[in-house]
């Protein structure tokens, strides 16, 4: 593979009803998410708004799968467009969608002179894909300096003498690896490169983390979507992609070493373990970075989701339906959330969010 291949653009449309993954069949309901035998929950009539959002495609499986059930409570009218972290703080920033989603959160800096207010949705796992023949689901182990080394182009074939060391009783072809990345502004990427700056001094020289980098090998993809597609269709592959991407894919995830020195596999117990160390109370604007957390059953690449709004609401009846919208995912979508591996925001942090949410709608959003 050459330095700085050309790209290769897969574009996935994530918001079809048909293609929404986990999406409830029409005419069902969904009691674990919200359907509308829901315990606890009385909806309100929203059938006359429409809220826009639009942004990271890392939680874009499950706010879908949320929409479609709040709509069959509420009638509530909610399209979100899965078209990356940086497309989406670009869209809020310029007021045309209603909420903007980004994995990479802004500085408070940033949110203050923006006039705007973010805070976590959800909680999941970034997990590196493969596609070597005769490799299965959780068969292959890596470090996480051997995942840097391979996105720099320094470990080239995937019978690499330190990939098969790590991996006895594993046959590893003589095949060229080919990383596949984000060719889009992406909350994913800011993840990954945060892990590989963490962990990798070479990489942090040479790179560094943000949620576009100048990528020294491989192909682009756009979303999650496109680098699923790269990784299926491209023998010898490698990429990363949110936990949902993988397993609906039925892509082959690697474990990786944490920093307790344990192999771990993707799954939302080890994205909780991870997610436990989170000081939300702490953090200014809920800026908070969860990857190489402690703990012997932490996965080193989980990160949290962010909504984005505006502070200055113009539309006040909106404003209540979006926040009531919100609220409902936090507090009834905890079971769908889990369902498709992803870990909800607690319950402690979720009354600390709304705290201030009165201040949005200049009164009461219930």
């Amino acid at each position: 593979m050459k330095r700085n291949a050309g790209l290769l653009i897969v574009a996935f449309v994530l918001i079809a009803a048909a293609g929404c993954p986990g999406r409830t069949p029409a005419g069902k309901t969904d009691q674990t998410s919200g359907g509308t035998a829901q315990s606890g929950y009385t909806p309100t009539d929203w059938s006359s708004v429409s809220i826009e959002g639009a942004g990271a495609s890392f939680p874009a499986p499950i706010y879908m799968r949320w929409a479609y059930s709040f709509e069959e409570l509420t009638q509530l009218k909610l399209n979100y467009q899965s078209v990356g972290s940086g497309a989406g703080i670009a869209a809020i920033e310029a007021g045309t969608v209603d909420f903007g989603a980004s994995d990479a959160p802004l500085e408070k800096s940033d949110l203050d002179r923006k006039g705007l207010v973010q805070f976590p949705m959800v909680i999941g796992g970034v997990v590196p894909v493969v596609n070597i023949p005769g490799i299965a689901p959780g068969q292959l182990k890596l470090r996480g300096d051997q995942l840097a080394s391979i996105f720099l182009g320094r470990i080239t074939n995937w019978n690499d003498p330190s990939i098969a060391e790590l991996n006895p009783g594993i046959t590893l072809p003589d095949l060229p690896i080919v990383p596949a990345y984000r060719a889009d502004g992406s909350g994913t990427s800011w993840i990954f490169t945060s892990y590989l700056d963490k962990i990798s001094p070479m990489w942090h020289t040479q790179v560094g983390a943000g949620k576009s980098v100048q990528w020294p090998e491989g192909m682009g993809g756009k979303g999650n979507e496109g680098v699923s597609s790269v990784v299926q269709q491209v023998p010898g592959s490698i990429g990363y992609v949110e936990y949902a991407y993988a397993e609906q894919g039925k892509l082959a995830f690697v474990q990786l070493q944490n920093q307790s020195g344990v192999f771990v596999s993707p799954s939302i117990e080890t994205f909780q373990a991870a997610a436990s160390n989170a000081d939300w109370a702490g953090a200014s604007g809920f800026n908070v970075l969860l990857v190489d957390q402690p703990g012997d059953q932490s996965w080193p690449i989980t990160g949290a989701s962010f909504i984005i709004i505006r502070k200055d609401q113009a539309d006040k009846n909106k404003a209540r339906a979006m926040l009531q919208f919100f609220d409902w995912c936090f507090r009834y979508g905890q079971d769908a959330a889990k369902e498709l591996s992803y870990v909800p925001v607690p319950l402690s942090t979720v009354d600390l969010i709304e705290s201030n949410w009165e201040d949005l709608v200049s009164g009461t959003w219930k």
